[in-house]
């Protein structure tokens, strides 16, 4: 009897509160939530949050403040939300190079990929491999073919070692069975230099983000050889993609953002975004914000997005292994 008493007395509060946790979070948000993005103001992830946030907001009825944080090839703004409390309330633009290839290539990065809650994949940037208009390279094989018989010889532009921009080719390589200098990257400092490195001939192709080359190839100042999803681009219809050209693997290789927040974010929290993110994949509004970025709309749910980033990190890490970057 006493036992019982005892423990009636005890699970009262606790009960309370499970009900006063529960009430709190069936009005998240009640405040403004802060989305991080841990690179500076007008970057593709920066676009690509605000955009999110216009749309979102609308959705949960409340604000969303995009703040910028960025620094250390985006691990300043990514560590800051890491150690954010689990309330929801702070929240990361992360992508493929912060929240992936930063951990895989450099073992001091402060935080792994599972060292957040991730709530959803937003798009996807597929890559593109081109050269200049008037290159003697056809297609992709004809270039594969050319790199093979005068190794080392031609270049292609980078914007660093560990960047998506300088695994694809190099991915290409070990599929093909050339060793990682089989060409020559040349780092820039951004998307801008790369573009004017090709057009300018200073190197021969480059793979990069289908959005930053789309008006190159509208213009005719650059060709297309091969994509990297599935099917044929709306914007590229008649350019091969990889698995085409005989390179399925070579799918793996796009750029995405995802919105992550600290771990053991609550479930509430959670369920919350999954059904905002749901709702996001058919406005057409937030879809036409990520085709003026080259981006396609690519939600996931929090499990999906778990396995997608998780296997995204295994490509990454043994690339990085295998190539000789993981510092």
């Amino acid at each position: 009897m006493t036992r019982a008493l005892s423990f009636s007395f005890i699970s009262l509060p606790l009960a309370f509160l499970i009900l006063v946790t529960e009430a709190a979070y069936a009005q998240y948000p009640s405040r403004p939530i802060t989305l991080v993005v841990p690179y500076t103001a007008g970057s593709d992830a920066d676009i690509s949050a605000r955009n999110l946030a216009e749309h979102a907001a609308r959705q949960l009825a409340g604000r969303i403040l995009v703040v910028n944080q960025p620094g250390a090839s985006g691990a300043i703004g990514s560590q800051a939300v890491r150690n954010a409390a689990p309330d929801g309330y702070t929240l990361l633009l992360g992508r493929i190079a912060s929240l992936v290839i930063l951990p895989a290539t450099d073992r001091n990065t402060p935080y792994q990929w599972s060292d957040f809650t991730l709530l959803s994949t937003l798009e996807v940037n597929p890559l593109v491999c081109a050269v200049k208009a008037d290159s003697p390279y056809g297609t992709m094989r004809g270039l594969v073919d050319e790199i093979r018989k005068q190794p080392g010889k031609l270049n292609f532009a980078t914007v660093g070692a560990g960047t998506i921009q300088n695994f694809g080719p190099q991915y290409l390589f070990t599929l093909v069975g050339l060793p990682k200098d089989a060409a020559v990257g040349i780092p820039y400092k951004g998307s801008g230099e790369l573009i004017a490195a090709l057009l300018g001939g200073d190197v021969q192709f480059a793979c990069t983000n289908v959005g930053a080359l789309l008006a190159h190839f509208r213009s005719g100042a650059m060709r297309a050889l091969m994509t990297t999803m599935p099917a044929p681009l709306k914007d590229l219809p008649d350019v091969p993609t990889a698995r085409s050209a005989g390179w399925p693997e070579m799918e793996n290789l796009v750029g995405w953002s995802a919105l992550a927040g600290p771990r053991e974010l609550p479930r509430e929290v959670v369920e919350r975004w999954s059904k905002v993110m749901a709702q996001l994949a058919h406005d057409r509004d937030w879809i036409a914000g990520n085709e003026r970025l080259g981006g396609m709309p690519a939600v996931r749910s929090p499990q999906e997005t778990e396995a997608f980033v998780r296997a995204q990190f295994a490509l990454y890490f043994k690339l990085a292994l295998r190539l000789g970057m993981r510092e």
